[in-house]
């Protein structure tokens, strides 16, 4: 796993510009560092040694020198490939995926990225055509930024890595708070800092004489075939299996995330590595490390585990949201932190349990809540006089209820996560951060092309195009690379997509359970109340902690803060917080992404310069 950073046009000094934008994500490559600097463009990689450890630095190229890669990620039929551009006559000089990519390009063009299974981001340089090809994996597991400025296309595995070049304006995208604050996440391809995109999951780039076209080479797609119950699960089970050895390809150690969730005990039970990894809370219900350990007692492993202290979590708020590169309010970004440094201490690989959810139908909101199952179960007059009484008081409880229940899932569903009603996140906020994108202007685009779907299937495409990519992955890659260690997730792979995608919705989700056939596959290789356990998601106190006063003081003290004044009405944001600690209500999650937007906005707005350099330095020598 490595990083990369660099820019097209011309500057003054441009190997130093850009040493220091490679500096600034050291952690991403803290092994080896290379450059290529020629006329107006520059490349820049951070090296973490996974295969071909001697010979795989980068930038690499091609046999006569005139393409230049620089590669995030790993490919895992890169051997498939690899022979057939023998065949063809390509000659390799490094056992490494990264050299099919070059090849591969020169025999197939653009037709490449649609013959690649594996997670990537990658820039090719054309050093006599003078243009630039770069791409995103299919599910966009690894990250891709990018932006043109004062004549100068900037582009990189991390936005920070940015900052140093003296073309950069740094700015706020002021149009980027108000969905954030429904979303938790930053949900829109401009990120926070104005000018500068996420090259979309599933797209790849060119650039050539200054123009910049961007274009989709893959759509997610469920096709659901009728076969026997039997069936699906042995294919889901067969590909499971192949997709976990698949992802074991490494020069090194491999070890393996381990929650009480089937996603992640599954991967386990086949990849049998020699340590697991888990970490918790002391909190009552806030740590999975019990199930977690008895799991890998059964299946002879060895289960590395911590339990977390919440004075260290709070304390390190403000890093962990300067390694996101935007404002992050999913709790789980903490523990992840945390897990990932204490499994850098053993491996340099893990695999963990990502997608499955998202392929197989595993969240609860994909299928009805109880109340909504006993509402759509009464006879027709009586929802129908329920219908009339939400008609004439549509703001009370039961309004909000049956106008949900009635309305179509194009309305009700944007993802996992509604942290703030559209409305409330407006009146909360000063004039100049109301303007944005609306709720309905950024999911419609994408249900208009689920249409003839179900709903369960219109679900699970929002999520396949903007919570997995833009909430789920992105923690995954950023909190992993923050201490140099490789994440792979083999249940989010194009065969286990094609597969997931056949499964009849009825055996995705249904009365029994979610993810019903991909449980019925994780018997095969886990006890059965292991493959029927609900995760609960690296549970995080937060609830707690907003009610201690060691944390609320801190809270409240940003809440209150000249830099809030900007961007909040202060006594609304106060009031939220005060009636969370008088117990009047539950705004946990409310509170915790206005706090983590203002310590990601004190790291990259406030800050100095050499404060965000020390901090970083301190962080990569620990």
């Amino acid at each position: 796993m490595c990083g990369f950073t660099g820019f097209i046009g011309e500057v003054a000094n441009a190997s130093a510009v850009l040493e220091n934008m490679m500096n600034q994500i050291i952690h991403r490559g803290p092994d080896s560092g290379g450059q290529f600097v020629e006329n107006q463009a520059a490349l820049g990689f951070r090296r973490l040694s996974i295969i071909d450890l001697e010979k795989g630095s980068q930038p690499l190229y091609n046999e006569d020198n005139s393409l230049v890669l620089v590669f995030n990620g790993e490919i895992y039929n890169f051997q498939i490939i690899r022979q057939d551009l023998i065949d063809k006559g390509h000659i390799f000089k490094t056992d490494t995926d990264s050299e099919v990519l070059l090849h591969g390009y020169e025999e197939y063009g653009t037709d490449l990225v649609k013959k690649l299974r594996g997670m990537f981001a990658f820039v090719i340089w054309d050093r006599n055509k003078q243009t630039l090809f770069a791409a995103r994996d299919h599910f966009g597991i690894k990250p891709f930024y990018y932006g043109q400025m004062n004549g100068t296309l900037f582009f990189g595995s991390e936005i920070k890595s940015f900052l140093p070049h003296p073309h950069f304006v740094k700015e706020l995208n002021k149009q980027a708070l108000k969905p954030y604050l429904t979303f938790q996440y930053p949900v829109l391809k401009e990120t926070f800092f104005k000018g500068i995109f996420k090259l979309p999951a599933a797209h790849y780039m060119k650039y050539e004489n200054g123009k910049l076209t961007v274009e989709r080479y893959w759509e997610p797609a469920f096709t659901p075939e009728e076969r026997p119950l039997d069936a699906i699960i042995e294919e889901i089970d067969d590909v499971v299996r192949e997709s976990v050895q698949a992802h074991t390809i490494a020069d090194v150690k491999v070890g393996s995330f381990l929650s009480s969730g089937v996603d992640s005990s599954y991967v386990a039970s086949v990849l049998r590595p020699d340590k697991t990894f888990t970490v918790g809370f002391s909190a009552e219900n806030f740590s999975e490390i019990d199930n977690a350990y008895e799991l890998s007692k059964e299946l002879g492993i060895e289960n590395v585990n911590q339990i977390l202290d919440p004075n260290e979590c709070f304390n390190d708020l403000g890093t962990i949201q300067y390694m996101m590169d935007e404002p992050h309010s999913n709790p789980s970004i903490v523990p992840l932190y945390y897990l990932a440094r204490l499994a850098r201490q053993h491996v340099t690989v893990v695999l963990s349990g990502e997608g499955a959810d998202e392929l197989f139908g595993g969240y609860d909101l994909y299928s009805d809540t109880p109340n909504q199952k006993k509402f759509k179960s009464l006879p027709g007059p009586v929802k129908a006089l329920a219908s009339l009484g939400a008609t004439i008081m549509p703001n009370s409880k039961i309004g909000q209820f049956v106008k949900r229940i009635n309305a179509p899932v194009e309305e009700t569903f944007i993802g996992q996560a509604r942290i703030f009603e559209e409305d409330e996140a407006a009146t909360i906020l000063n004039n100049d951060y109301v303007n944005a994108p609306s709720v309905k202007e950024i999911v419609s685009p994408l249900y208009n092309k689920f249409k003839g779907h179900d709903d369960v299937t219109k679900k699970q495409l929002l999520d396949l195009n903007l919570w997995l990519v833009d909430d789920i992955l992105l923690k995954a890659d950023k909190m992993s690379m923050a201490h140099s260690i490789e994440l792979r997730v083999p249940l989010l792979d194009r065969e286990v997509m094609d597969v997931a995608a056949t499964i009849p919705t009825r055996f995705r989700v249904n009365e029994q359970n979610s993810k019903y056939a991909f449980r019925k596959a994780a018997n095969n290789a886990l006890p059965e109340a292991w493959a029927n356990r609900k995760k609960i998601g690296f549970p995080v106190p937060i609830r707690h902690w907003l009610r201690d006063e060691n944390y609320v003081s801190r809270v409240r003290n940003a809440f209150m803060s000249d830099v809030a004044a900007e961007f909040f009405d202060q006594p609304k944001i106060i009031k939220l917080l005060e009636d969370h600690v008088s117990g009047a209500h539950n705004n946990q999650r409310k509170i915790w992404s206005i706090y983590m937007f203002l310590l990601w906005y004190n790291e990259y707005f406030v800050k100095t310069d050499e404060e965000r350099n020390a901090a970083a330095k301190e962080l990569v020598t620990v």
